[in-house]
């Protein structure tokens, strides 16, 4: 894969991308798969029938046929997986925490240190390649092209533990996008961050996008002048004197979105090493305290970030679903020693 194509796709934490066309008002009747393959480069005749059977194009919210001839000022909405197919995919058998499972989707509690999908640096030992596997031996004859990326919709950092959906049927996998693209997902994530909020609750609005000078990184721009709308509602948990235990709801997806968006306000994540959350932050100049947060880091060696709730509209039988997970041992232990630490120094006040 390459660095441009890596960008493009880590630039959400959706896998599809929507496009939107309004038709102009001279427009003579046409028929619409006739009109995207003239309108959508490299599409062909055959791809936009498919996208048009599996609902992921609509027009006036609806979805239509092939043979739907457009008119004036319809506007016609499509759900693309635009350059994101991922090819060579080996199944590997990598045991995976199913939560879980039916004919449509199954829900995995995605394990710290597990790229969602190969690239530069990760070719295997994927996600999609613990889903392939799984998928294959219920269905030798899925592959790549019956289920783009084996059902992956969505993903979440390599070092960020917890939830995701994955589909087992392209219109699954279309439903579930729509879904994402509309942020009527529920996600909840727990966090540990450093610092201590003055308020109990918040929200964060600020563009999330690329560093301009470093490119691995993202940044927030308050002022929208680059990258994408981001919304982060938090609340504080618990209070550890130094570092505080949050939930942080999202309302969009971008990469980094929460980690981004914590730096932002003062609060980067616990032992974020991109972010600034690696060091002391807040605390005291003591020798014991530094011994003390050395030791933090080692319980947690990754960004202190779990998807603890994922909540969705199951594409085939409507019924709205939430799903919930226990954080992970490293989390727990992490929490609990700054739990101890900030009852002995609130006892010694």
């Amino acid at each position: 894969m390459n660095q441009d194509l890596e960008e493009e796709l880590s630039e959400s934490e959706s896998l599809f991308e929507k496009m939107s066309i309004t038709i102009d008002k001279g427009q003579e009747p046409l028929r619409i798969d006739k009109f995207l393959m003239a309108r959508i480069e490299g599409a062909t005749r055959n791809k936009i029938q498919q996208a048009i059977e599996n609902e992921l194009v609509l027009v006036n919210e609806k979805p239509i046929k092939s043979n739907y001839k457009i008119k004036a000022e319809d506007r016609i909405i499509i759900y693309d997986t635009k350059n994101q197919e991922v090819s060579d995919i080996i199944p590997q058998n990598i045991p995976l925490e199913i939560i879980y499972e039916d004919d449509d989707l199954f829900i995995i509690n995605k394990p710290v240190g597990m790229v969602a999908h190969p690239g530069s640096g990760n070719p295997d030992h994927t996600l999609i390649n613990a889903a392939a596997y799984h998928l294959k031996s219920q269905n030798p004859n899925i592959d790549d092209s019956v289920l783009p990326r084996y059902g992956l919709v969505h993903r979440i950092d390599k070092n960020t533990s917890g939830l995701m959906v994955m589909a087992k049927s392209q219109k699954a996998m279309s439903e579930l996008a729509k879904q994402f693209f509309d942020h009527t997902v529920h996600r909840r994530y727990v966090a540990l961050v450093w610092g201590n909020f003055e308020e109990d609750e918040g929200t964060i609005v600020a563009h999330v996008g690329r560093h301009q000078r470093f490119r691995k990184l993202f940044t927030a721009y308050p002022d929208g002048e680059f990258g994408k709308d981001a919304i982060t509602h938090y609340k504080v948990l618990e209070r550890f004197n130094y570092v505080t235990l949050v939930e942080c709801r999202l309302e969009t997806g971008r990469t980094h979105q929460i980690r981004v968006h914590m730096q932002h306000i003062g609060h980067p994540l616990f032992n974020d090493d991109f972010y600034g959350g690696d060091r002391i932050v807040k605390g005291t100049v003591y020798t014991k305290y530094k011994q003390f947060v050395d030791n933090c880091f080692t319980i947690c060696p990754r960004q202190a970030l779990h998807a603890k709730e994922l909540g969705f509209t199951h594409p085939v039988t409507k019924e709205r679903m939430l799903f919930d997970s226990s954080l992970p041992a490293d989390m727990e232990e992490l929490i609990q020693k700054w739990r101890r630490y900030s009852q002995f120094k609130n006892a010694e006040e």
